[in-house]
């Protein structure tokens, strides 16, 4: 089929009824998607056809590079770094602000952290909404100032820019409020897109499982893995992946703004959640290792504690908060230079006892209810709401202890989102006999 014959309507047809699309025809819809030829609507049906007849592995190959190609690739050879470049992705969870404390604090041992994150994705929070939370941070740097904010404070990180993998952007978007994160190939190649035309050495990959994440099991979480590290291998990029547990919020604090807060108290030693530490050092371990700045996992560890116990990591932080536009006082005033929601009030269980279970994606659609998360496009972001000291599993919670801080809007909203944490914790008078397995489930590479 000639490019200049093809319609969108026939390739969405093809791939509804399980057809695999060949090279030319990939290519066809990337430059679509880049190019606003092909309408938002048929975007969506594209994805929802690929959701439900998936995609060959040639066929996730193909979608990548094409991705990659509708932009710019960065070249760091020229910007005479003395170190690697490598990053680390999430695949999304509630609570997950692990990117925040992971690019500073891996910088603070030597490498260089490029970051291109984005914004929220279904229910999960998004690492561009949490930054676009702080007073004047730039997330949407032009290349030129993302290098020279890489080269010269270790990492940096900014949203996706009309010059990498711009295809990708808009298909993210679309994807967001279309029920169609959970594909396997798409995930694969929105991820792999921007970390290759971001010109990595080297990535790390943090997939999810559980029920607050978009791989409900370990099965699912372990074909997203290896879907991506045979993708990038084929683009010359070296991965490793950790499969880590969502069946409970990550760290106390969900949200835009309370996550912010929670890194600031993270990287200061102020506080530290256990679970939430856990993976922070097993991706911190994986990306010193893969790069050479350690031999083996206990000498990284000894490097992780120095630079976040010596204060070099949240110097980082600092610097590159000031860098791209923030404060200058950021770790020392934080609060002053993030939103503060106009309504705080706890969410009591129904009754007193032990927390059992968490219905994770649920507490996630509670956020974006909040306004904190998206439910079409062009909705805007209240940065200020969230929920804070968030119970975790096996925590007694009673008139003392709430299930969490509900920060609103208003009160209307705050009644609605404590009525839902109520049937989002399950709770028992019997305390649980067994806590949950670690956090972290697998690592494969």
């Amino acid at each position: 089929m000639m490019t200049e014959q093809m319609l969108p309507q026939e390739l969405i047809r093809k791939k509804r009824d399980g057809g695999a699309l060949s090279p030319d025809e990939i290519a066809f819809f990337v430059r679509g998607l880049a190019d606003g030829s092909i309408s938002s609507e048929q975007v969506s049906a594209m994805a929802m056809a690929i959701y439900f007849n998936t995609m060959t592995f040639a066929e996730i190959g193909e979608l990548t590079r094409a991705m990659v190609a509708s932009g710019h690739t960065i070249d760091w050879s020229h910007q005479g770094l003395d170190g690697v470049v490598i990053d680390k992705h999430s695949t999304g969870g509630v609570g997950d602000k692990v990117s925040l404390m992971l690019a500073p604090l891996v910088a603070a041992c030597g490498a260089y952290v490029p970051m291109i994150s984005g914004p929220a994705l279904g229910h999960t929070g998004g690492t561009l909404d949490k930054l676009d939370s702080v007073t004047n941070y730039k997330t949407s740097l032009d290349l030129e100032s993302f290098r020279e904010v890489v080269k010269s404070v270790g990492c940096a990180i900014i949203g996706q820019t009309e010059e990498l993998a711009p295809a990708d952007k808009r298909f993210y978007a679309i994807r967001d409020v279309t029920a169609t994160v959970e594909s396997i190939p798409l995930i694969t190649a929105s991820i792999l897109s921007k970390k290759i035309a971001a010109g990595l050495d080297a990535l790390v990959m943090d997939v999810k499982i559980g029920n607050g994440a978009f791989m409900q099991t370990l099965a699912d979480a372990e074909q997203l893995a290896d879907s991506i590290i045979n993708t990038a291998a084929e683009a010359g990029l070296p991965v490793r992946a950790t499969i880590t547990d969502m069946s409970a919020v990550l760290g106390r604090n969900a949200g835009n703004a309370v996550e912010i807060m929670e890194t600031i108290d993270y990287l200061t030693g102020t506080y530290r959640d256990e679970r939430l530490q856990d993976v922070v050092t097993a991706l911190a371990i994986d990306m010193l290792c893969m790069i050479g700045l350690a031999d083996e996992p206990e000498s990284a560890e000894r490097q992780i504690n120095a630079a976040l116990d010596g204060g070099k990591a949240a110097e980082i932080f600092a610097k590159m908060v000031s860098a791209q536009g923030g404060p200058h006082d950021f770790i020392e005033s934080a609060a002053q230079h993030l939103p503060q929601a106009a309504v705080k009030k706890p969410a009591y269980a129904k009754d007193a006892g032990f927390v059992t279970h968490i219905n994770v994606r649920e507490v996630g659609n509670i956020i974006v209810a909040l306004g904190g998360g998206r439910k079409r496009v062009e909705d805007k972001i209240d940065y200020s709401v969230g929920l804070t000291d968030v119970a975790g599993i096996g925590v007694r919670v009673d008139a003392d202890k709430p299930i969490a801080y509900v920060h609103a809007r208003d009160e209307d909203s705050a009644e609605q989102a404590i009525e839902g944490l109520r049937h989002a914790f399950s709770v028992s008078e019997e305390k649980l006999h067994q806590l949950p397995a670690s956090v972290i489930c697998e690592r494969l590479a």
